[in-house]
């Protein structure tokens, strides 16, 4: 293990079919669409458990009783928390505070972003090294990583969160803190129509997802 002492922190929606990917369903029906999220959560989780960069762990919505989730657990070694707050920003923040009376350093990252590899968590990872903070833009306008320190709940709250301005909020937040930031390079999540042909260019093998689909709860 690179960082022991640092944590990498996934959030994740039980692939529940009408309940998540919702503005892929037009594209790819409920059912697909929660089959797709199942994919994206099991190669990424996958992906950076497998780097053993630093201890992977999986913050789930709901709760962690969903078999992916559970299944995760036992074939890829993370470990299961559930998130706790009213909305997206004080889950974040509740599980950055928590992970920090644990570990020295964290990364919070989401479970559809497809290029998001071992290597760009790495690169978060050396940067925090000399930095307060490290931020992974997203196309769209939000970001893919944040990686910081010490809890700051003040970069989470009262967020317009699937807006175009979350990442140009937080750069302002963090420099507002005195924390010197780093930046990593802008990576493009999976939410939209357009962006399944980005995903099918990756050579996906997408009968992984279908043959996963005994995973997804109706």
């Amino acid at each position: 293990m690179l960082h022991p002492n640092a944590r990498i922190l996934i959030f994740a929606k039980a692939p529940i079919p009408g309940q998540v990917k919702t503005r892929l369903i037009p594209a790819l029906g409920p059912a697909g669409a929660a089959e797709l999220a199942c994919d994206l959560l099991d190669r990424l989780v996958r992906r950076l458990s497998g780097a053993r960069l630093a201890p992977v762990e999986l913050w789930c919505s709901p709760d962690p009783e969903h078999p992916i989730f559970l299944d995760l657990a036992e074939s890829a070694g993370v470990a299961l928390r559930t998130q706790r707050g009213e909305d997206l920003g004080e889950r974040l923040s509740a599980a950055a505070e928590d992970a920090l009376g644990r570990a020295d350093a964290v990364l919070l990252v989401g479970a559809d972003i497809p290029v998001l590899d071992a290597d760009y968590c790495a690169s978060a990872l050396e940067a925090l090294a000399d930095s307060d903070a490290v931020l992974g833009p997203a196309e769209d306008g939000g970001y893919v990583l944040l990686g910081m320190k010490a809890p700051a709940p003040s970069l989470f709250k009262d967020m317009p969160w699937g807006g175009d301005r979350v990442a140009a909020i937080t750069r302002r937040r963090i420099a507002s803190l005195g924390w010197r930031c780093a930046e990593l390079p802008t990576l493009w999540d999976l939410d939209r129509p357009e962006d399944l042909l980005r995903y099918r260019r990756l050579d996906v093998d997408w009968g992984d997802a279908r043959r996963r689909a005994g995973r997804v709860e109706d």
